[in-house]
């Protein structure tokens, strides 16, 4: 029996690889300490929870629209007029399962074969790989450490052509914490304008955990908002992965190619999820400001504990909840029994002698790097670090 090709053009996501070994050490014992997840460890707020219990109480129990249920349209609206002064009409929006939904969807509905997706280094692991599925051409474009990775005009316009269909990032950025400010947006924007059949993925799910102050979408410029698509989702700023929420707010025929795609795969997104949502999106956003604050702290934190290790070098994350140092002083080292080659093995050999997971910076395309998360207990977030600082300190 043989399976599809179609499985050989995309890999399983280094983020949830490391969390499964981590698993499996903790099932035989081991006290793992989880580090490599992009999840705030942090519980849905209240009034958000009280809200679903209410849908489930006046029975929202059957299908849903597949764009979502209008008066969800409608809040993500007034979210996106509250938080970034971006005016869309419910039309310009569709909700879906997850924001990996979301972005799979925005893919599939602008990339045909061929096609060239850029997206500059360090990325969100599933970008590339969903462009693959969708057969389109991924084009990295490598970033600069001194730049806090963040893309300049000259290096996008050097990487753009007339087959550029599509370009994806993020700020805040998942894995370096990078936030792009609006002057930064706009020197961005200058190239964009020179590419009229260029689509603009932007991802905006980190969102509320910036650490520097506005948010800025590069939505907010006005020539090319009809070709600018926003991702964005619950499961950060509000706690709530698992409830599986995303939405886009694109123009109108992005959102109708969403909705005819998401008609045939899940059709519309949970009922009580989306009773929640409402909820999240329109009332006080304290909960989530208190959680980033407590991020923060966290951060700086790490800080301290990152500067007094030897051989790391990283910049100061903006937002998101990860630190992204670059780690290659320690390849061809050894602790007398395993020798670390790449920033593969050193995550391997983090997992294995000091029991911390974390994830590999080959994922995000930049394999000098690991990224590790601060989304733990300040406890567990020390224990960590003396454990990685003790076994860094063994390779000679």
């Amino acid at each position: 029996m043989q399976l599809s090709s179609r499985l050989q053009l995309f890999n399983e996501p280094e983020t949830l690889k490391m969390a499964k070994l981590g698993r499996e050490l903790r099932a035989k014992g081991i006290d793992v300490i989880d580090l490599s997840l992009g999840e705030p460890d942090f519980d849905t707020p209240e009034h958000i929870k009280e809200a679903a219990k209410k849908a489930i109480d006046e029975n929202w129990s059957h299908y849903t629209p597949v764009a979502g249920y209008p008066e969800l349209r409608e809040a993500v609206c007034t979210k996106l007029k509250r938080d970034n002064n971006l005016s869309y009409k419910p039309e310009n929006i569709i909700a879906s399962t997850g924001a990996k939904h979301s972005l799979a969807n925005a893919v599939f509905a602008t990339v045909s074969k061929g096609d060239e997706v850029v997206i500059p280094t360090p990325y969100w692991v599933t970008y590339s790989e969903i462009v693959k599925l969708g057969e389109g051409v991924v084009k990295l474009v490598p970033t600069k450490i001194e730049n806090k990775y963040k893309l300049t005009p000259a290096e996008l316009e050097a990487a753009m052509s007339d087959k550029t269909r599509l370009f994806i990032f993020s700020s805040p950025c998942n894995p370096s914490g990078s936030v792009y400010s609006k002057a930064e947006l706009e020197g961005l924007a200058g190239v964009f304008r020179k590419f009229p059949n260029c689509y603009i993925l932007s991802d905006e799910i980190y969102e509320y955990i910036n650490f520097v102050g506005k948010h800025e979408s590069i939505a907010q410029f006005e020539d090319l908002k009809d070709r600018v698509i926003v991702l964005n989702g619950l499961s950060k700023g509000f706690a709530m992965t698992g409830y599986r929420l995303g939405y886009l707010a694109a123009h109108p025929d992005v959102i109708k190619a969403c909705e005819k795609l998401q008609g045939q795969f899940t059709s519309g997104t949970n009922s009580i999820t989306q009773r929640a949502a409402i909820t999240a999106l329109t009332t006080d956003l304290k909960p989530s400001m208190e959680m980033t604050k407590e991020f923060e702290r966290r951060k700086k934190r790490v800080m301290e504990l990152m500067k007094a290790i030897p051989g790391l070098t990283f910049p100061e994350p903006d937002g998101a909840f990860y630190v992204f140092p670059t780690v290659s002083a320690f390849f061809g080292k050894s602790d007398g029994e395993e020798t670390i080659k790449d920033a593969d093995d050193l995550c391997m050999y983090l997992l294995n002698k000091a029991h911390v997971s974390t994830v590999t910076g080959r994922a995000f395309g930049e394999p000098q790097a690991i990224r590790i998360s601060f989304a733990n207990s300040m406890e567990k977030i020390e224990e960590a670090w003396k454990r990685i600082t003790a076994a860094l300190a063994k390779l000679k």
